[in-house]
């Protein structure tokens, strides 16, 4: 395995290049972006999420998603929003695209990622959307494999 360091973030793995985002508080009852994907397109191979800071009890659900910057494309579901209501620490949550967005609110265990999870994202935007105003905060990792030259990803 050859390890490359590029700002501190991001590094070759066996499969793909990992980007990490450092925990940020949830988007207040709107969009955001988590990652930011530039040079063309890229296959994500793993999409994960680990509360940082607990969700509060207060109805919220989650939703992953893409928002392309080039061509005709159109903002993408990576799968349907799913319950965060009192998310504790070390809780994950995995993109799904096609079914509900993963979230292990046991701790207990990690997230389940399937090869069929794999998916392609143009050059633009991975966004997360929440359903309301909730304290808590979350960490992302993003394993992917550039598909056309160039392409690359960052941290947003």
């Amino acid at each position: 395995m050859t390890t490359l360091i590029k700002n501190q973030d991001v590094r070759t793995i066996s499969g793909g290049i990992l980007v990490s985002r450092t925990t940020n508080t949830l988007p207040a009852s709107a969009t955001g972006n988590i990652f930011v994907v530039s040079g063309g397109r890229i296959l994500v191979r793993g999409l994960v999420g680990e509360v940082t800071t607990a969700v509060q009890n207060q109805a919220c659900t989650l939703a992953l998603g893409t928002a392309p910057t080039v061509g005709t494309g159109s903002t993408t579901a990576l799968g349907t929003a799913t319950s965060i209501i009192a998310a504790p620490i070390g809780t994950h949550m995995a993109a799904n695209p096609g079914g509900a967005t993963v979230v292990d609110l046991s701790t207990q265990a990690g997230v389940l990622i399937s090869t069929a999870a794999l998916f392609v994202v143009n050059a633009g935007n991975i966004t997360i959307t929440t359903s309301a105003t909730n304290t808590g905060s979350v960490k992302w990792d993003l394993i992917y494999v550039p598909l056309d030259n160039g392409a690359q990803v960052v941290a947003a």
